[in-house]
């Protein structure tokens, strides 16, 4: 369960990410305010997770899932680079982060 409120929280971790870009300085109101609440259940949710995983693993994790979808976003929603050097990076942390799973 706490891998999954761990999944949960990096994919909100995504959402503030994003949701950055779209409050162009914190200037416009709902925008601003789903990033806030993003960044509150986020975070919020990476300590409930860190209950009982080990802490080292679980922010690693937390923060790779963050990154992982907002290059994605990032190339998806904003035109960012998609060149190999990239896809090969982020493919990199998917596997730390496999890795860091599969290590406990």
């Amino acid at each position: 369960m706490a891998w999954l409120v761990l999944v949960i929280a990096g994919l909100l971790e995504v959402g503030w990410a994003i949701g950055l870009k779209y409050t162009e300085g914190f200037t416009r109101l709902w925008p601003t305010l789903w990033t806030v609440a993003s960044m509150t259940l986020s975070v919020v949710m990476l300590g409930v997770a860190l209950r009982s995983l080990p802490v080292g693993s679980a922010y690693a994790v937390w923060v790779g899932i963050g990154a992982v979808g907002t290059v994605i976003l990032g190339i998806v929603l904003f035109g960012d680079s998609a060149s190999l050097p990239r896809l090969a990076s982020v493919a990199c942390i998917v596997v730390g982060i496999i890795g860091l799973k599969l290590a406990g």
